[in-house]
């Protein structure tokens, strides 16, 4: 029993060199590292569930600036806030130099405010893929660096046994078990990684389906002053129209 309990993470980490603790305090990092992007997204796509009706909320004010409003309360700092800011914003520019004689006035206005609503797009691209390269590097790297850790150990553990001279194996089974250890903590440190990689992704593309949706309806509505009525896939089957121009919004409002 004693000897069982002289072999273990603690007895790993007296007997070894420089070499395995760097590997053991990168594998740490990336761990911490790992579990506090996997903590961030998850708080990050709690809130955006609770953001479910804000878009509804928007399309139902009656008219743009409560229905501005609307997401600045129920969605701060959220995506669709930012593409509806984007999209007014892009709308005035477009009023106040429509008469001028420069350049920008000579550019149509659908097209301004086409690349208005996809610089806003990229811009919130580029925030929800913030720290994924982190996720997928730790999640595709830290188990060859465990490996790593545990060749290197077992090979000092064999270098000590052919030294000593005992190559029995209850001499062989302690330090080759505890060099096996760095193995089990890049997997540890991996799995997690993965898993909220896939999850994030997954997250993220259907976050990104959404929001261009709402723009293209934000585009509609600007263009035309009415959001595109919904399509009805049961009416399109019975050969029925799926919605008529009355179940436009109104072009006076964001509803």
């Amino acid at each position: 029993m004693e000897a069982t309990q002289a072999f273990g993470i603690a007895h790993l980490w007296a007997q070894s060199d420089l070499v395995i603790r760097a590997i053991a305090v990168i594998l740490m990092l990336m761990s911490i590292a790992s579990w506090y992007l996997i903590l961030v997204r998850g708080l990050r796509q709690l809130r955006t569930r609770r953001q479910v009706g804000a878009i509804e909320a928007f399309w139902t004010a009656p008219n743009l600036e409560t229905g501005l409003k609307r997401l600045s309360e129920q969605a701060p700092d959220s995506s669709f806030e930012a593409l509806a800011q984007q999209g007014a914003a892009a709308a005035q520019h477009i009023r106040r130099h429509a008469g001028n004689d420069t350049l920008g006035s000579k550019l149509d206005a659908d097209e301004v405010l086409t690349r208005s609503l996809r610089k806003s797009i990229a811009l919130s691209t580029a925030g929800l893929e913030s720290g994924m390269t982190v996720l997928a590097s730790i999640g595709s790297t830290a188990p060859f660096v465990g490996l790593f850790g545990t060749v290197w150990g077992i090979y000092h553990a064999l270098v000590n046994i052919s030294a000593s001279g005992m190559a029995t194996l209850d001499k062989v089974a302690g330090p080759v078990g505890e060099a096996l250890i760095m193995t089990a903590f890049g997997l540890f440190v991996a799995i997690p990684a993965v898993l909220a990689y896939n999850a994030v992704t997954r997250a993220n593309r259907i976050e990104l389906s959404e929001l261009d949706a709402f723009a293209h309806d934000l585009q509609a509505w600007f263009s035309t002053g009415s959001r595109i009525a919904p399509v009805s896939v049961a009416a399109n089957a019975k050969g029925r129209p799926a919605a008529s121009a009355g179940n436009a919004a109104p072009a006076n409002g964001a509803a």
